[in-house]
């Protein structure tokens, strides 16, 4: 058996490829799908199946282009109701790959869909059902008439009655790692084994379902607005990425009259050194395609600002990989010819000592801030400051910090949108507040 993960850090989001004798299934693809056909050719194996194990919504993926390209068959739960050439599943269905076989679990709760993947009886795709070290939110299918808890007793038994009765030697393999939003707290690590799980996933402790149920649905959050929208693409099908059109050069004169979004896809220290009054950042360096669709609605007009060429293909495709294909214009940053605005960076120290003179603001998870943060530290998510920002005011300098200072750079450009204009970035964020021992709370 060939089997290869592929992980995407910027969306925490893994996919597969199963291959036996000359055939090939692809697991929860990406919407860039040359990488998949690449490696099936290298493996010598056709790709005869294109399983999906639930309707993602936190990225668009590549299905539909993958399956046209190959000719496979696009598998999927009964209860995603497709709209795209399929063959739906339900549980206890197998299919047959070269000599192993791919039996399906049904495994509702993140989503009404969701399917689980036992390959061969040796390794299990769970999809968004079971993560390493957590398992998947369950208030995603409010537009299928079900509740939150609703969905998370129906987790709860997907775990107990199909994944936990498989043997503590199989392998697991999710379809997302830490830092994505399908979950409360993911692992870093990127699979791991139903034993291994079963001892220290917090989720699958021994627990009445009803004690399940409230912790499950306790401190959710809103979901990303993206996430809706990407539902729905998915179960349509996208587009093939190529047909996309590349964005159009803009001279300066545009950019400054831009009445969408401008947004600088530099890292964080060269948008802080300098960057054009009012536009937006979100480096590319970080979780880059997740904050956009967190950030920025699918029906913005977007122009890029970017060092190189290559970044903007870049940002343009890894937009398109959540479903923001509005990127209508760009500019090399070094083409802008007319004043520039800076966001001044400051260390922990300096924040310490200034602590009394600034407000504060702690843009990370709920989870995070609650967990330690910096004494003081006032306390808005970065996907609600957009909504949030009247509760600050923008006459009184401004301290924005996160986990490392990649989010709360993102969070200074917002603010400096809505008018604050003493603003600072907390280098090294929280991690290196609490490193140098400075007051937590």
């Amino acid at each position: 058996m060939v089997f290869k993960q592929f992980y995407l850090g910027c969306l925490a989001h893994a996919s597969y490829l199963i291959g036996a004798k000359s055939e090939a299934a692809i697991v929860d693809p990406r919407r860039d799908v040359d990488e998949y056909i690449a490696e099936a050719d290298k493996q010598g194996l056709a790709i005869r199946y294109v399983i999906e194990t639930h309707l993602h919504a936190d990225f668009v993926s590549g299905h539909r282009e993958l399956a046209e390209r190959t000719g496979a068959t696009i598998v999927i739960g009964r209860e995603a109701n497709a709209e795209f050439p399929h063959l739906a599943v339900s549980d206890g269905d197998r299919l047959q790959l070269g000599d192993i076989t791919l039996d399906i679990l049904a495994t509702p709760g993140h989503t009404p869909e969701s399917i689980c993947i036992l390959v061969g009886g040796q390794k299990v795709l769970t999809g968004d059902t079971l993560f390493i070290g957590d398992v998947g939110r369950p208030d995603l299918a409010a537009g299928a008439g079900y509740t939150p808890e609703q969905m998370a007793a129906m987790l709860y038994d997907s775990l107990h009655e199909k994944l936990l009765k498989l043997d503590d030697a199989v392998e697991v393999y999710p379809a997302h790692g830490a830092g994505s939003l399908c979950g409360k707290n993911i692992s870093k690590e990127t699979s791991s084994t139903i034993g291994q799980q079963r001892r220290f996933n917090y989720a699958l402790q021994p627990m009445p379902k009803e004690e399940f149920v409230r912790m499950m649905t306790a401190d959710l959050g809103q979901a990303p607005r993206y996430f809706s929208y990407d539902a729905l693409t998915n179960r349509r099908g996208a587009r093939a990425l190529g047909e996309i059109p590349r964005p159009a050069r803009l001279t300066a004169e545009e950019v400054s009259e831009w009445d969408g979004v401008v947004l600088d896809v530099r890292s964080p220290d060269a948008y802080c050194a300098a960057h054009v009054p009012g536009s937006m950042t979100i480096g590319l360096g970080g979780q880059y395609a997740s904050w956009a669709g967190s950030l920025i609605p699918p029906d913005t007009k977007l122009a890029i600002v970017a060092d190189s060429e290559k970044q903007i293909d870049e940002a343009v495709m890894r937009l398109a990989r959540v479903g923001l294909e509005n990127a209508r214009g760009a500019l090399l940053f070094e083409e802008w010819p007319f004043p520039t605005s800076t966001t001044q960076q400051i260390t922990v120290h300096e924040l310490d000592a200034m602590r009394d003179r600034v407000q504060l603001i702690d843009v990370r998870r709920i989870g995070e801030y609650r967990d330690a943060h910096a004494e003081g530290a006032k306390h808005v998510t970065l996907d609600e400051l957009e909504t949030n920002a009247d509760r600050f005011d923008p006459r009184v300098p401004t301290a924005v910090i996160c986990a490392t200072g990649y989010r709360s750079t993102i969070g200074a450009s917002i603010l400096e949108r809505h008018g604050f204009r003493q603003l600072y970035n907390v280098a090294g964020g929280t991690t290196a507040w609490r490193a140098a021992g400075l007051p937590t709370e």
